[in-house]
């Protein structure tokens, strides 16, 4: 039986596959679109997939992906891959990479901690403890963060 195509295929764009179940939404607001005067989204949730179960895909019309936004997308999704698509064509393929150390991603959520002094200008920045489960930690104050606790508090 062949399986019928849930979403349209787009010009130009992205498409990011691999998302964990239920967590496209969490895609979109890390990524900080503006879904009143976006270009049009596609996304499917909940979808078998052989490599994690069950999937999001986003398919972003006429946008691609930067560096940021790909580091971004790393921490809730990991295992995404991303697909750039230039005349319905698939034109570059990208891996997202979580890094070491987040840079001005979010801020940190204890409200005592020192970058949430406005006399100091010091740049946000996370410590990736653990991969696997994820762990992240303030750079300065050391209080780790959900991801929740990131999503909530992104720049």
């Amino acid at each position: 039986m062949t399986e019928m195509r849930r979403v349209t295929a787009i010009r130009n764009g992205t498409v990011i596959d691999h998302i964990p179940s239920g967590y496209a939404l969490q895609v979109i607001k890390m990524l900080r679109m503006d879904v009143k005067r976006s270009t049009p989204v596609s996304l499917v949730m909940n979808v078998p997939s052989d490599k994690i179960g069950r999937k999001d895909v986003l398919k972003i019309e006429d946008r691609e992906l930067n560096q940021e936004e790909l580091d971004r997308l790393a921490l809730i999704a990991p295992e995404a891959s991303i697909a750039i698509i230039r005349n319905h064509v698939v034109s570059g393929k990208m891996k997202v990479e979580l890094s070491g150390e987040l840079y001005n991603i979010a801020s940190c959520s204890f409200s005592n901690c020192i970058t949430k002094a406005d006399r100091e200008p010091l740049p946000q920045r996370m410590k990736i403890v653990n991969e696997n489960p994820l762990e992240i930690r303030c750079y300065y104050c050391g209080k780790r963060q959900t991801l929740e606790e990131l999503i909530e508090n992104i720049i």
